[in-house]
């Protein structure tokens, strides 16, 4: 019975090595859809309106273009601003999972509705928060068209993609992947757990791969925003923001660049729209 008994278990227990190997070796091919995004824009009535794309963050869909955004959207419109929503997964017709968006297919869509004639196209902003700040970061760094960036509860590295196996990067240039701080095996328990800023923050011990996965902010070609709540439970949105301005000091960053800690959670930023619109006035103003 004794021996009977180690074999059941033995074999449990390479059954479960050999699901968590899978689990992390496991690389998901690419939906037919990938390269794909879902664009609505929202016009004033002037001309040479600066142009602000907008992104929402890990939950996908289109964030900007939803009711409760609205409100953002008008006074925006209102200052002379034109507003581009941009969903890049998790919709009807994008990939259905944040995984090797193509940093290259957003930025080609948003140059090509920027020849709208009633933009100018000179004065492009970048405006996104959580996950989508992250993918502005990573966007505003390799193209340089891009005149200033707002990023909210951001990170200062590039993440796994937003899949059960997480092990390949969530953005891609020039068809790479672009490197990731990548998921521990000892983060699966935390996120079971729904806990993701302990995951968040046991991925950021893995000192070597934050090096390789920092976004090169000192590259972005305009002033930076950024805004984070000092009590975030999703991820340590204010320390990776502390160092986004570390390094662009320590890369001699020429132009404007603040950091704004708010008292609030990881959507604190949403309540204080009088800080972005400040920012813009002053770096991005519309005629």
């Amino acid at each position: 019975m004794k021996k009977r008994t180690k074999k059941i278990l033995l074999l449990i227990a390479l059954i479960l090595i050999t699901g968590i190997i899978y689990i992390f070796t496991y690389v998901p091919s690419l939906p037919k859809e990938n390269g794909v995004v879902e664009t609505k824009l929202y016009l004033g009535n002037s001309t040479n309106q600066p142009l602000i794309v907008a992104f929402g963050g890990g939950g996908g869909g289109n964030d900007w273009s939803r009711n409760y955004m609205k409100g953002k959207r008008d006074s925006l419109i209102q200052k002379g601003y034109a507003v581009l929503a941009i969903g890049y997964f998790n919709l009807n017709g994008t990939p259905q999972s944040l995984d090797r968006i193509s940093l290259d297919a957003i930025s080609d869509t948003i140059m090509n509705i920027a020849k709208n004639n009633k933009i100018d196209e000179s004065k492009i902003a970048l405006i996104g928060g959580s996950k989508g700040g992250e993918l502005i970061l990573n966007l505003a760094s390799r193209f340089n068209q891009y005149k200033a960036v707002i990023a909210m509860s951001t990170s200062n590295v590039s993440f796994p993609a937003i899949t059960w196996s997480a092990n390949t990067s969530s953005w891609t240039y020039k068809g790479i992947e672009v490197p990731y701080v990548p998921a521990p095996l000892k983060t699966i328990t935390p996120a079971l757990k729904g806990d993701h800023f302990t995951a968040f923050n046991m991925m950021l011990e893995d000192e070597k791969a934050v090096k390789n996965a920092e976004i090169e902010v000192e590259n972005i070609n305009g002033p930076i925003l950024l805004l984070s709540g000092k009590n975030d439970d999703q991820w340590p949105a204010t320390s990776m923001s502390n160092k986004i301005i570390e390094r662009l000091k320590k890369n001699n960053f020429k132009y404007f660049n603040e950091h704004i800690v708010l008292h609030g959670g990881h959507t604190e930023p949403l309540k204080h729209f009088d800080l972005i619109y400040e920012f813009l006035e002053k770096h991005l103003p519309a005629e």
